[in-house]
């Protein structure tokens, strides 16, 4: 009997130790947070800098999930990625992020969920036309790609289906979940902050026209603000980052003194130059191109870049409408091949063009990256491995448009066409004599750490006008493919990668591996995996129960 109570006095000890052990545990879990993530990628991980962003909000943001209802089975992977994306970001933000997961397939009438699309398509939010496959019929269904992030009063959207269009399917949407926390995050930062970032667009030397760059401008203006800037305000006025787009007319030595001090105390720069003067009106009679004298190229090439007097020719390429014949009255226009209008798809794995869709140029020039103490030089982009290269002056006519293209005559592969550098800068006007004007007593030899990018194409962020009323169509969008390539996204991501000090930019380097099954041994051996998959677990719940009715049978045979 003694034993009996002995044993339930026992019993009950070890019960209220266990309980005030599992106590202590959630309160010190409810004080320390941390996760495991034993995935070999990391895939549910998320960047250090992304996790300082968050746990900063000064307050609530709101995300509507519009990835909803019935998917495809690869769109549904999209959707837990995302959902498991946002649950860590909510963890991390310690309360002031709020998600919520809506299908807009549930509005009341098809009129409603019409104007829900339009408002959508507004915030940037564009349906994606996808086919679900149900009892054998195959059944087409507009679906929503995105989120909307919301802060007090301000609204964004977020598409997260991107990626290479030229990549499979499956492939898109891993690009795309490889993507998603920098989007997500990215917006994020835009909406909450108090100070966009300053784009400084030079003027003084025949840039491009503003027309020519109205879509780009709509891009940029949510995010930044944009001011035109001739060099000499530099002095005073420094930018986030300056563009120098298209300049046709030669730079001033102080003009280029004043350039080369921005730079030299820190300034961030694009250059998007064309090194050859043709337009395609000139094409269509045939003429020769000869370089510009912009008066940079020796400041360019001290930093470590050479733009080069040449135009690229690419197999892969745009198209252009020509004539081709008459119909009776009717002349006959049909789209050929154009190889002065490379499209671009060959990309480094830097995290500015990770997963990015092919950009297009127009006219573009080779770049050689050439000797710079201090400076770390990357090939952003590069022309296809079926390339040809023309020294200035190069005849451009468009007639050749008619002759067939042969790829054995582009026997050039991954021409650079887009170069970031990285680095201490020395200045072109290092031991030389500075133009009547500058300051002396302010001049900087040797600059702080910055970056630049070069583009040797200056049609690069142009957009093109509608043939139809001539109104401009958004970047990069070409009007005879009736496509829109990825220019835009590109410069966007770079002047992003510019103004990045906090890190975020590296959430875009994180990569889900694909691991996909073998279709066919699957379905050779479907019968085996079923077994094992519904049987094995009922057999190894028998078993445990067996095994934990003998031991209760030793146990309790001892009274």
């Amino acid at each position: 009997m003694k034993v009996f109570e002995s044993n339930i006095f026992t019993s009950v000890l070890m019960a209220a130790i266990a309980l005030v052990f599992f106590i202590l545990i959630n309160q010190l879990s409810s004080r320390f947070f941390g996760r495991w993530d034993l995935t070999e990628e990391k895939r549910y991980s998320i960047n250090e800098a992304t996790k300082k962003q968050l746990e900063a909000l000064p307050d609530v943001v709101n995300i509507e999930v519009y990835l909803a209802g019935e998917l495809p089975a690869s769109f549904k992977r999209m959707q837990r990625s995302l959902i498991e994306t946002l649950e860590e970001f909510a963890i991390y933000a310690n309360g002031r992020l709020v998600y919520q997961v809506i299908d807009p397939n549930t509005a009341i009438s098809e009129q409603s969920r019409a104007e829900f699309m339009q408002s959508m398509a507004r915030l940037g939010l564009q349906p994606t036309d996808v086919f679900i496959n149900e009892d054998g019929n195959r059944t087409q269904k507009r679906i929503l790609t995105g989120v909307l992030v919301s802060y007090g009063s301000r609204n964004v959207g977020v598409q997260l289906f991107k990626g290479n269009k030229a990549a499979s399917a499956e492939e898109r949407i891993n690009q795309s979940i490889e993507g998603m926390e920098y989007e997500l995050i990215n917006a994020i930062k835009q909406i909450t902050r108090d100070r966009r970032p300053l784009i400084g667009l030079a003027t003084g030397h025949s840039e491009m026209d503003s027309i020519d760059l109205v879509s780009f401008r709509r891009l940029l203006m949510l995010d930044y603000r944009i001011e035109p800037m001739r060099m000499a305000q530099l002095e005073n006025r420094q930018p986030d980052v300056l563009m120098v787009i298209q300049p046709k007319e030669a730079y001033s030595p102080l003009d280029k003194y004043h350039l080369d001090q921005f730079i030299m105390n820190g300034g961030k720069s694009i250059f998007l130059v064309d090194k050859l003067a043709v337009n395609m009106d000139s094409a269509a009679l045939g003429t020769y191109s000869f370089p510009y004298e912009l008066n940079i190229d020796d400041m360019l090439f001290r930093y470590g870049v050479r733009v080069n007097n040449d135009l690229v020719q690419d197999f892969v390429s745009g198209a252009y409408p020509i004539i081709v014949g008459n119909s009776g009255d009717q002349p006959q226009i049909q789209l050929l091949q154009w190889p002065f209008f490379p499209v671009i798809n060959e990309y480094s794995n830097h995290v500015i063009v990770r997963n990015l869709d092919a950009a297009k140029a127009n006219f573009i020039s080779s770049i050689d990256t050439v000797k710079a103490v201090g400076i770390k030089k990357t090939v952003l982009m590069s022309s296809s491995v079926y390339s040809r290269v023309s020294t200035a002056p190069v005849y451009v006519d468009i007639n050749i448009l008619q002759e067939s293209l042969a790829p054995e005559k582009f026997d050039i592969q991954n021409v650079p066409l887009g170069v970031l550098l990285e680095g201490q800068f020395q200045s072109f006007f290092k031991n030389r004599f500075l133009p009547e004007g500058a300051d002396e007593a302010s001049f900087v030899d040797a600059g702080n750490e910055t970056a630049m990018v070069v583009i040797a194409d200056g049609d690069f962020v142009k957009n093109e006008l509608d043939p139809r009323n001539s109104t401009p169509l958004p970047v990069g969008y070409d009007p005879y493919m009736g496509q829109e390539f990825a220019n835009g996204d590109l410069v966007v991501n770079v002047i992003e990668y510019l103004l990045a000090e906090d890190g975020l930019i590296n959430a875009r380097a994180k990569e889900v591996i694909i691991r996909p099954l073998d279709r066919v041994k699957v379905d050779a051996q479907r019968k085996y995996y079923q077994v094992v998959n519904i049987g094995l677990p009922l057999v190894l719940l028998v078993l445990l129960g067996v095994v934990i009715a003998i031991l209760r049978k030793r146990k309790y045979s001892q009274f």
